[in-house]
Parts: structure tokens; sequence; C-alpha cells
């Protein structure tokens, strides 16, 4: 019985948790400065942003064609931006959620054969 209360609590926890990162990523992030981010900024201030490389090395990944920076291609401005903040959010929970799946089944399995 314990063992499920806990399993509940932790589903709920994690759909809380996932709810408010979605709701961040969708409506807080137009909000988001639009002044340059780290790397960007030390590239402005050392004056070496525009030495990058004319084949960049990320616009071979697959999703290039889609993102544009934080936000998607072709998309509204308005819009452009949540709509990668929801699909980021989800993309990396989905990662952490796969991974801690298949943790907790080798943690599981090395229990079974310990006994």
């Amino acid at each position: 019985m314990s063992n499920n209360l806990t399993r509940s609590r932790n589903r709920a926890f994690a759909i809380a948790g996932l709810g408010i990162a979605l709701i961040v990523a969708v409506f807080l992030s137009p909000f988001a400065s639009q002044d340059p981010d780290g790397l960007d900024r030390v590239s402005q201030d050392l004056k070496f942003e525009d030495k990058a490389a004319e084949d960049a090395p990320a616009s071979k990944l697959p999703f290039y064609s889609i993102f544009d920076e934080y936000a998607l291609r072709g998309v509204p401005e308005g819009i452009a931006t949540p709509i990668a903040g929801l699909v980021g959010t989800l993309a990396t929970f989905g990662l952490a959620w796969g991974i801690g799946k298949i943790v907790i089944r080798r943690s599981d399995s090395s229990e079974d054969s310990d006994r």
C-alpha cells in the first residue's frame, strides 16, 4: 500500500513540475531579455562575433531547419518563442523521464540479482 502511495505522490510531483515548467516556458519566455547572452556578449565585447565559421557545425544538426536561436522558423515572432519553449520543455522532460526509467529498471534488476 505504501508503495502505491509513494508512486502516486511521485507522479503528482512530476506532473506539477512539468506543469510549472510549461507555464514558465510558454507564458514567460516572450518576456526574456533581448540582450545577447553569455557567449554572444563576450564575442561582441572582444570583437570576434563576425569571425564565426561560415559552415557552422550547428547548421548540420537535424533540427537546424526548424529552430532559429530560441524560436521556430517561419512562425510569427509573437508565438514562435512560446512554441519553441513548449517543444524544448517537453523534449527535455521526455529525455529525463526516459533516462530515469532506464536507470530505475537497471537498479531494480540489479537488486533482484543480489537476492
